[in-house]
């Protein structure tokens, strides 16, 4: 059953005003829109071929050790074109085209083998709308291993969850490609009923970018790579290198939600107690890369409360965007952060000790 939509309190429409005008007049000035430009799409293509160049030499390989270098090749520039690719066109942020954004997301995922239209509906419908609200973010969802909240339930093995966290993190993308996007597609969750495509042609989407998964990264290597690596050492490397790109990718982005440590539970009618701006700068900053420019290949997930701010934005504005951000939520008196990754990463820590712990009760 889904819950109400979410009501936040007033909104500061000065706040607002103010920060539309700015960002808006920024595009008037240099003669630009929010979508993707000519060197976006460059970066696109240079990831795929990347990722395909991998592939190709990793079909060569007559060693394990060769195929899972390319391997881990393949995981790392996957992971990196749906970080830049498939997270902007998911929010229309990167064509103009809604249909030309679909398609590219369908192509874009079909080396890392999560579902374009599940993580549509889990992200930008949920997780954007409700992000840190129980019963509303998905990514906050109880699941009796991490405790991301107090109003969630405290379990003995929790005590260590600060230790063993990265290997959750690690199994994500294997538990949402493999699990969880097939019980979306099936009915099984609440994403099911969201998602655009229903019936046969929702299947027929789904097992089109799944079949493709599976022939690309798995069964041309099974046909082609000599019988003496052997299926069970193609399928672990596969799952190996899968679990590592996932490890790095929830490393350097949930803990933008947890740096604060805020999440909520909303009442029955679904109603919270501040804004949806207040609500955003208490659950979610931003952190630099150093060096700066690895900002850019990461598709500006650093600047994760910019993102949330201005989701239908492509993220080669977001350096830009944070700094209008960071100057006019100081007039209004807005908790804006940009933290340095040791801090993001010594935040996560805090934050699982003191959930895992019961200490956020205290």
């Amino acid at each position: 059953m889904n819950p109400p939509p979410l009501r936040f309190s007033r909104e500061n429409l000065q706040f607002h005003r103010e920060l539309t005008r700015a960002t808006q007049a920024w595009l008037d000035q240099h003669g630009d829109h929010r979508f993707a430009n000519g060197a976006m799409i460059a970066k696109a293509v240079l990831l795929a071929l990347l990722a395909a160049g991998c592939g190709w030499l990793g079909l060569q390989q007559t060693h394990w050790t060769g195929w899972a270098a390319c391997q881990a090749g393949v995981s790392f520039f996957a992971m990196l074109l749906t970080i830049n690719v498939v997270h902007d066109a998911s929010h229309q942020a990167f064509f103009r085209s809604k249909s030309a954004n679909r398609w590219l997301n369908v192509l874009a995922t079909i080396p890392l083998g999560l579902d374009p239209e599940c993580w549509r509906v889990r992200h930008v419908l949920m997780h954007h709308t409700g992000n840190n609200v129980i019963g509303y973010d998905p990514d906050m969802e109880e699941n009796g291993i991490l405790r991301q909240s107090r109003f969630q339930r405290l379990r003995p093995l929790m005590r260590y969850q600060r230790y063993y966290w990265p290997l959750v993190a690690a199994l994500t993308f294997p538990y949402y490609i493999w699990l969880f996007d097939w019980l979306d597609r099936a009915g099984q969750t609440r994403v099911g009923a969201k998602m655009r495509l229903q019936g046969i042609k929702g299947w027929a989407a789904f097992l089109l970018v799944k079949v493709g998964h599976f022939l690309l990264v798995l069964a041309l290597p099974l046909w082609l790579l000599p019988p003496s690596l052997g299926i069970g050492t193609i399928v672990l490397v596969y799952l190996s290198c899968q679990m590592l790109a996932s490890l790095v990718f929830v490393m350097l982005i949930i803990g933008t939600h947890w740096a604060k440590g805020n999440s909520y539970q909303p009442t029955e009618q679904g109603k919270l107690p501040h804004s949806r701006y207040s609500h955003l700068f208490a659950t979610t900053c931003d952190w630099t890369t150093r060096p700066h420019w690895l900002g850019y290949w990461l598709g500006g997930m650093n600047l994760h409360l910019t993102h949330h701010l201005f989701p239908h934005w492509n993220h080669r504005h977001y350096p830009m965007l944070a700094g209008i951000i960071a100057q006019i939520a100081a007039r209004y008196g807005y908790d804006y952060q940009c933290l340095t990754l040791t801090q993001l990463m010594s935040s996560q820590q805090r934050f699982l000790q003191e959930l895992g712990e019961d200490k956020a009760e205290s």
